[in-house]
């Protein structure tokens, strides 16, 4: 959520940078800054009218003391209307400031000067890319096939059970997923994040603070009853973790790593991109989160970058990073990479990681801050990303590792899985 203050500074600057997104905020920022006018305005009515009550006060105890009885009372009812008036004006302030919120709730994150122009994914821009593309085997096919050939997963079953987008892993499949958890926990850990294990439901007041609630609202399963959310990523409680924290700068940076299974309506998802492992309702994840000084988080997200592209060159998988445009940038991200797979037998890319840095955007909704070197409170920079999701990371591998004689398992997994061939 962007600050008030930060708006009246920088109003045409935001606006310049809200076309990457092809937002037209011009008309509910003029709205904010007239209501931000008008709650200032109602700030110095109820000021007044304290001072003057005050004033008031002293003068009765004054009058009393002099036995001046019938003078007080009569200044006693000027009290009376001024609490009155007082009442009115709270009352129109806290209008005030629900209707500043819900605005301020709908505006997007400014996207960071270096964020390409763009109205979809056909316009990210492609940055770096590694590997070469797997010449597959003759009788090569995608993982939903392998999967019942070698039987793998099974998606009917996962139907019966729950519905569509809920697979059952078997076998070798289950062993080597809760390898690869296992490997990207171990690898953040080596890389200095602290491992957390976070609930998988979250209340209200966590899904606004990292801004879930209310632009993702329709995408999150809801438990009505209780008033809570299953997570769409562990981004969103860990980072919540923080939530009305203040931090020292000594504390810096902060560094969670945490693996959860992930659940996500996916609504107005259909089709052939959307076949096997590449889209589901429920998956797992291993995420990465950072709390960092505003100075160096853009150092920090290149880090983070990094940090998943090993990932990847460990897994012997061919790999792109995009920068993301205005239009395929979330809500709350100033900047993001995502970082795509190949999928041999698909024979398209397959995103598997979003890195991002919020800046000051969920700190704010957050009142996550820290103490600067004068005393003066500020807000952090929140910076997360996926090292790695796993349905299309388990795709790729399966796809492009598949041989006559079975499916490979990249060397670097073959300590925590304990076997090097599914068959």
């Amino acid at each position: 959520m962007l600050q008030t203050a930060y708006i009246r500074e920088h109003k045409e600057v935001i606006l310049n940078r809200f076309k990457k997104r092809n937002f037209e905020g011009k008309a509910i920022i003029n709205q904010i800054l007239k209501l931000d006018d008008d709650r200032k305005t109602t700030q110095q009515k109820l000021d007044s009218q304290l001072a003057e009550g005050n004033n008031l006060a002293k003068q009765i105890g004054q009058l009393f003391k002099e036995g001046k009885q019938e003078e007080a009372n009569e200044i006693k009812e000027k009290t009376k209307a001024l609490k009155e008036s007082g009442n009115v004006l709270k009352e129109e302030q806290n209008k005030i400031g629900a209707e500043l919120m819900n605005l301020l709730y709908q505006v997007p994150n400014v996207p960071n000067e270096i964020v390409p122009q763009g109205n979809s994914d056909e316009d990210n821009e492609v940055i770096f890319e590694q590997g070469e593309i797997p010449t597959l085997i003759d009788n090569a096919i995608p993982h939903w096939e392998l999967a019942k050939k070698y039987d793998l997963i099974d998606f009917e079953l996962g139907v019966k059970i729950t519905g569509a987008g809920f697979p059952v892993y078997k076998g070798k499949v289950a062993r080597l997923q809760r390898a690869l958890i296992s490997f990207f926990l171990d690898q953040a850990v080596e890389d200095g994040y602290e491992e957390v294990i976070p609930p998988l439901m979250i209340n209200e007041a966590s899904g606004y603070g990292t801004g879930q609630l209310p632009d993702k609202e329709g995408q999150m399963y809801h438990m009505h009853v209780d008033d809570l959310y299953m997570i769409p990523t562990a981004e969103v409680p860990i980072t919540n973790m923080y939530r009305d924290v203040i931090m020292k700068e000594s504390d810096f940076p902060i560094k969670n790593v945490g693996y959860t299974p992930c659940f996500r309506r996916e609504a107005g998802s259909y089709g052939k991109d959307v076949r096997g492992l590449n889209r589901l309702h429920q998956f797992d994840k291993v995420e990465i989160v950072q709390i960092q000084h505003p100075e160096k988080s853009y150092e920090t997200l290149d880090v983070m970058v990094e940090h998943v592209k090993g990932l990847l060159q460990k897994l012997e998988l061919p790999y792109r990073v995009l920068k993301l445009c205005g239009g395929d940038l979330g809500f709350t991200s100033a900047l993001t990479y995502d970082m795509e797979v190949y999928s041999a037998a698909q024979e398209k890319w397959l995103e598997v990681s979003s890195v991002s840095n919020f800046e000051s955007f969920q700190a704010n909704r957050l009142k996550c801050r820290y103490k600067d070197e004068s005393g003066k409170t500020q807000l952090v920079h929140t910076l997360n990303g996926s090292a790695l999701a796993l349905p299309r990371i388990l795709a790729a591998l399966l796809e492009n590792n598949q041989t006559d004689k079975g499916i490979k398992i990249p060397k670097v997994l073959i300590p925590y899985t304990g076997f090097d061939l599914i068959n």
